[in-house]
């Protein structure tokens, strides 16, 4: 169905995401850098961004300032579990579609992708 590309550097959360989109129909890639992100990005087309906002090398702010810039239609959600990232992230709506608090419910995420890549499709 998507392509989804998951930058984070929790090993476990990006399997349960894996498995609950994968079961959706979709082709999931996972990173564990923002830095692993944008090589990933470079090499094919994804559909949609799922990023943490605390991650190592690049964190997901500036993963999502880079990816706006250069892949503009490509829809962005952050996922965060502190208050102050979600603070930064909720600073770029223009950029990001959606700013997720963890710990979330697998179906509440999955519906927060469905409507990013409605929206994609619809603005592409």
């Amino acid at each position: 169905m998507a392509r989804i590309l998951i930058a984070d550097d929790e090993e476990a959360l990006c399997h349960f995401l894996t498995r609950a989109l994968s079961a959706r129909g979709h082709e999931v890639t996972t990173v564990g850098t923002g830095t692993d992100a944008v090589a990933k990005l470079s090499e094919r087309p994804y559909d949609l961004l799922l990023s943490d906002v605390v991650m190592p090398e690049l964190d997901g702010i500036a993963l999502s300032l880079k990816v706006s810039r250069d892949y503009p239609k490509l829809p962005i959600i952050l996922m965060t579990g502190f208050m102050f990232a979600k603070a930064r992230a909720e600073d770029l709506s223009s950029m990001v579609t959606r700013v997720v608090t963890k710990p979330f419910f697998m179906d509440d995420i999955c519906m927060h992708v469905d409507a990013a890549l409605a929206r994609g499709a619809a603005a592409a």
